[in-house]
């Protein structure tokens, strides 16, 4: 092959390529944005969105809410030891 053809061939493959790399991108931006949306889930954030605590359970990881919303419900974890200065949320996640 000629240069001149191998650089029309490396500048066509880059030009096909790019829009696969834009969906690449905006796919793993959007599954950071969801796991970032996910991490932020604490027990104060779904009771400033209404959220009622609906139970609550002992386990050996420690105490766990169930906070639901009309058709919609979430398991909080929470900890706390004797020096703490509030309960705090470990973690939560919608029950499906």
């Amino acid at each position: 092959m000629k240069r001149s053809s191998i650089g029309a061939l490396v500048t066509k493959a880059s030009v096909q390529m790019r829009p696969h790399r834009l969906v690449f991108a905006c796919a793993v931006a959007a599954c950071c944005a969801i796991a970032e949306a996910q991490e932020s889930v604490t027990v104060q954030s779904l009771l400033d969105q209404d959220f009622a605590v609906v139970g609550a359970i002992t386990s050996p990881i420690g105490p766990g809410l169930l906070l639901q919303k009309k058709n919609r419900l979430f398991f909080c974890f929470v900890s706390e030891t004797p020096q703490s200065t509030a309960v705090t949320t470990r973690y939560c996640k919608p029950v499906q």
